[in-house]
């Protein structure tokens, strides 16, 4: 017996999309930390029943070997599924990673490729602090010959990682790992294109365009607007590169106003490079710009604290009514 298709919650469709592409094409394989039984977050459970311990292989607890593992098997032609348990135990595997998984295309000239996916959960977890709850999609961004996907669901997740294991280039996927136990819907068999935003709320006034966990109180905050008659558009890149740059364009040049929503370090974040992109394509024509994140500290601990670096529904509706009074 396998897997089953339906389940309920964004673990279990991610995983049956996994399934199904395992089923499908049998160079794909899983490696990582207690993925034999489980993963941390549920989102391998079953699969070393139906796929047996070949392809579903647990590994010493060293990251580094892991990600070197993974980019050795993708070179003999097969499609590892590297899985990191959270974005920030990736951090002694960034050799393997920075000069290695994303250069070795390059620097054999297309000879080699790196047909491989690296999930990294991520975002903020309830007092999870500074060494489990880091949010490092921009980071990623900023590095040449990977593509980065940010998934805000779990039919997102499933369709971009179908295209993720597909993909003839690394990828990476981060998912919010607090969303893991959320319930969800089964989800298409489709993959999902890099590079193509999905709009999460029509509006007319302002353009918001987050990703991720941020989508949450972006969604939440434009309702808050809503209420007071400002009606926003929310745009969910759903991947950072290749990010949707036209689709946030054609919204600006609609609203003439952009505020964008992420859950990481405002300071260099990607959130950065949207306003600037936006600023250098529509000139004048943007009349108001803000970018929401977190401040340049460590997570706290305390729930008091953390909440205070989380950006909230009230501070997304502040900025989206300041936004539209200019």
């Amino acid at each position: 017996m396998g897997v089953a298709v339906a389940e309920t919650t964004f673990a279990g469709v991610v995983r049956d999309a996994l399934a199904d592409e395992m089923r499908r094409d049998p160079t794909v394989w899983v490696l990582g930390e207690d993925v034999r039984y489980g993963g941390i977050f549920g989102q391998y459970r079953g699969l070393a029943a139906e796929f047996g311990p070949d392809r579903v292989v647990d590994t010493p607890i060293s990251e580094a070997t892991i990600m070197g593992a993974g980019l050795g098997a993708a070179l003999v032609g097969t499609r590892p599924v590297i899985e990191m348990r959270i974005a920030d135990f990736a951090m002694p595997a960034m050799d393997e990673l920075v000069n290695q998984i994303a250069k070795v295309r390059y620097m054999f000239g297309g000879q080699a490729r790196a047909r491989l996916v690296v999930r990294m959960p991520h975002g903020l977890l309830a007092s999870s602090a500074a060494q489990h709850s880091q949010i490092v999609e921009s980071w990623m961004a900023n590095l040449p010959g990977v593509v980065v996907a940010v998934p805000a669901t779990a039919a997102d997740a499933a369709g971009l990682l179908r295209s993720a294991i597909r993909s003839d280039d690394p990828v990476l996927l981060f998912e919010p790992k607090a969303f893991f136990g959320r319930p969800a819907a089964p989800a298409s068999d489709e993959p999902i294109p890099f590079g193509r935003a999905r709009r999460a709320r029509e509006g007319r006034d302002v353009t918001v365009v987050t990703w991720a966990q941020a989508l949450d109180p972006a969604l939440a905050g434009a309702e808050l607007a809503s209420a007071e008659g400002t009606q926003a558009e929310i745009l969910d890149l759903r991947t950072l590169w290749p990010w949707d740059e036209e689709a946030v364009a054609a919204s600006v040049a609609r609203t003439g106003r952009l505020v964008v929503v992420e859950e990481g370090v405002t300071v260099a974040g990607f959130g950065a490079e949207i306003v600037a992109r936006m600023a250098e394509r529509s000139g004048p024509a943007l009349r108001s710009v803000a970018r929401l994140g977190a401040p340049r500290i460590p997570v706290p601990f305390a729930p008091e604290l953390e909440a205070a670096v989380r950006v909230s529904p009230e501070r997304v509706a502040a900025a989206i009514r300041a936004a539209a009074a200019r």
